[in-house]
């Protein structure tokens, strides 16, 4: 083996072994955000590999199998139509990470561009824009999801658009204030001196340094939508039935007498994935923000 060749493999092996270090630093320093990082990788892990963590059928119907409470056959027992609930929450998995991930990516992108055009603007535009982004502040975030949905109707995307209307006012106001900041500095007068357009100090310049709140809005973001979709699922506005909708599942409770588990297994796996998510995206605030990486 030539020498250049192992100088360049003890060096590889030298940045994983770094790598893998601040990886257990990261863990001992932010164990909570740890956990919610974990919480994500298993939910995407169950939400790719439904069908082989659950061979049930989320959707077959069983009346011998009514109100099966949990057992080696039925992990979380059975629903008041017999369906499996451990096979109808891995599947539902799905359904929370895509509408969860899809809405912030939809919401907070959208925001973040009409936040950088309006702080690098200003001028009527950015005043009409701002009070626009006030009115739907204003009104609780919850309803706004309820009556989006109610006008367009009970589908999965009408569900995203609701959600994503709810985050975009607030990375616009985050991504507005950054950029209000960031188009003061030399090096973004040094490019409008040299003959740089507007597009390109926006987006070359400007953009690149506020990608660090855009990451920790997102990541805060994404609890929020799972919650919002799992209460117009629950309120039966969110992804229509037989779906297996966590929220939907929610509704279960009306049989609390009968069968307990059937409101307490969803409530479970929505309580850990929004806390998760939730952790994770303080872990990530504190280690992105200067301010806060000495906490």
């Amino acid at each position: 083996m030539a020498t250049g060749e192992v100088a360049v493999r003890v060096h590889g092996l030298r940045r994983a072994a770094g790598g893998l270090s601040a990886t257990g630093r990261l863990f001992r320093r932010k164990p909570l955000g740890a956990a919610g990082f974990l919480v994500l990788v298993v939910m995407v892990f169950l939400a790719i590999f439904a069908p082989l963590v659950a061979q049930e059928d989320p959707l077959r119907l069983s009346a011998a199998d009514i109100f099966k409470s949990p057992s080696g056959t039925h992990f979380f027992g059975t629903d008041n139509f017999g369906r499996d609930i451990f096979s109808r929450i891995v599947h539902g998995s799905r359904i929370s990470l895509y509408v969860g991930f899809l809405s912030v990516l939809i919401g907070t992108t959208g925001g973040a561009i009409f936040g950088l055009i309006s702080g690098y603007r200003m001028g009527p535009f950015d005043l009409v824009g701002q009070r626009v982004m006030d009115a739907l502040l204003a009104m609780p975030g919850l309803i706004l999801a309820i009556m989006i949905v109610f006008s367009l109707g009970a589908t999965q995307f009408n569900v995203v658009l609701a959600i994503s209307i709810n985050i975009f006012p607030s990375a616009n106001r985050v991504l507005r204030s950054q950029c209000l900041t960031v188009k003061e500095r030399q090096y973004v007068d040094a490019a409008r001196a040299m003959g740089a357009s507007d597009q390109r100090i926006m987006f070359r310049h400007i953009l690149p340094n506020a990608l660090a709140p855009y990451l920790i809005i997102a990541t805060a973001a994404l609890g929020g939508a799972i919650l919002t979709e799992a209460s117009l699922s629950f309120l039966g506005l969110g992804v229509p039935p037989p779906a297996p909708s966590w929220g939907g599942m929610l509704s279960g409770g009306l049989y609390v007498r009968e069968a307990p588990w059937m409101a307490l297994a969803p409530g479970i796996a929505l309580t850990l994935a929004v806390f998760g998510f939730n952790m994770m995206g303080d872990a990530l605030r504190d280690i992105l923000d200067p301010r806060l990486r000495g906490r």
